[in-house]
């Protein structure tokens, strides 16, 4: 099936980049068995999933973080970096959901991670999210624990978070609230409730703030928001 024709049909193209084969084929049992999705290639290692995300134009790439060579976060910062791979979005698998690779997946511009111990619902869930553009934040991995590892800084840390503040001085009032809920995890529909406005306004809102801060997704708004100052870490 070729890209012009899923995109038609609105079957989500998945790309699978794990160095296990095993766990490649069940994932593309698991994903072949739906009637919206489709795997349009395997990739062993991050330098294959970037070579095949620029010839295959996937959707949603489910990347391992650990594999040999090029590893899942160097190949999602180079997918992230093609302005002609603006539309894929990536997440992360990984055995270990509770540590900074969480962070480090969303800073390389991860729509969000998923554990590799998930259950099947779960994990054909999130490529649907993935595909949608909103972000994808695994339970397990509590968005407090998401604000104590932005809240580490260090120098480099510190620079992003100037830079990150200076385009905030670009939304609107408006924008910034929303963004502040969407830093709380809380999804379009919440949000017009809380602020009372329309669910299409929030949208609107969204992509603006998305526009504004060079933002891939909703994931990528999250991480502005902490890395910045506008949200902070609650205090436990």
């Amino acid at each position: 099936m070729t890209s012009a024709t899923s995109a038609t049909s609105g079957t989500i193209r998945v790309l699978l980049a794990d160095d296990q084969a095993l766990l490649r084929s069940a994932f593309r049992v698991l994903v072949d068995s739906e009637a919206d999705m489709e795997v349009v290639g395997e990739a062993s290692d991050g330098a294959e999933a970037v070579r095949l995300a620029r010839s295959e134009r996937p959707d949603v790439v489910l990347m391992d973080i650990r594999m040999p060579g090029t590893d899942g976060l160097a190949a999602t910062r180079e997918i992230s970096a093609d302005p002609e791979l603006a539309h894929v979005r990536v997440v992360m698998l990984t055995t270990f959901e509770v540590d900074e690779y969480v962070v480090q997946s969303l800073r390389a511009g991860a729509s969000g991670f998923l554990g590799k111990g998930a259950e099947p619902d779960e994990l054909l869930g999130a490529v649907r999210v993935a595909a949608a553009g909103d972000a994808l934040l695994s339970p397990v991995a509590t968005k407090g624990l998401i604000a104590k590892f932005l809240a580490q800084s260090d120098a480099s840390d510190d620079a992003r978070a100037g830079a990150h503040a200076e385009r905030l001085a670009a939304l609107t009032g408006r924008e910034r609230e929303v963004l502040v809920q969407v830093a709380g995890g809380h999804s379009n529909d919440e949000i017009a409730e809380r602020l009372e406005v329309s669910p299409l306004t929030v949208k609107t809102h969204v992509n603006r703030a998305m526009a504004k801060l060079g933002a891939r997704d909703r994931a990528q708004l999250v991480v502005i928001a902490y890395e910045s100052g506008l949200v902070r870490p609650r205090v436990e």
